[in-house]
């Protein structure tokens, strides 16, 4: 779903839809790549549930995905989510499975728990992850920025710091991952980030930003050159 509608879109309007000219309000389960390579100008809003490959080479869309009914950690979408994709937004109420946001090089995204290998050979955008996440998180990693919700202090497990740095939010980005997450709950209507947003200064102390080690290189090397 999606991606014959993008096909559509882009042969008779080319490039020059505003955000969510058109609305694909669906209900259920989607199936496999709901939104693959969607195009600027399509909102598709789902309640239900979908399954692997959301959001696969997204390319300009919104999309948003919450459940029928509200539960803790519910899983709304499978494996290989946002994989190559370049820009856009996906929003998801729930958990997503492992690969999350694979190669993702623009795309702008908020879920609720991920599973092993998330953001791996990640190389622009940004990505807030509201709960847990599993194994290898940011292998490969060299562009962008991440954000995880960390109560535990239990992340710094599930990484390799050779490859990425771990960091409270400067406070230059909090803003941005503010604004990221009300725009999910505007999405949504998200318990989690109600929440979260509602006792703000104490959450933000729990949020992680993720940075590649080589973004930091070159940040104090400019750095060093301006001072």
């Amino acid at each position: 779903v999606g991606t014959r509608t993008s096909s559509a879109l882009v042969r008779r309007f080319k490039d020059t839809l505003a955000d969510g000219h058109l609305t694909l309000q669906l209900r259920g389960s989607a199936g496999q790549s709901l939104g693959a390579f969607a195009v600027k100008g399509l909102f598709i809003d789902l309640v239900g549930e979908s399954n692997d490959y959301v959001g696969k080479g997204l390319s300009g869309a919104t999309i948003s995905i919450r459940p029928r009914h509200w539960q803790e950690k519910q899983a709304l979408a499978g494996n290989t989510i946002l994989y190559g994709a370049t820009s856009g937004k996906l929003f998801v109420a729930g958990t997503v499975g492992e690969r999350f946001a694979v190669r993702n090089s623009g795309a702008t995204t908020v879920v609720e728990g991920a599973g092993a290998h998330g953001c791996e050979y990640m190389t622009g955008g940004k990505v807030v992850i509201l709960g847990s996440v599993g194994a290898n998180f940011g292998a490969g990693m060299t562009g962008g920025v991440a954000y995880v919700w960390d109560p535990d202090k239990s992340f710094a497990n599930y990484i390799n710091p050779e490859g990425i740095t771990l960091r409270s939010v400067p406070d230059e980005s909090e803003a941005e991952l503010k604004g990221l997450i009300e725009e999910h709950f505007k999405m949504t209507l998200s318990p989690r980030a109600e929440a979260l947003l509602d006792d703000w200064d104490n959450s933000l102390k729990a949020f992680v930003q993720v940075m590649p080690n080589e973004i930091l290189a070159l940040q104090a090397k400019l750095e060093a050159k301006i001072a």
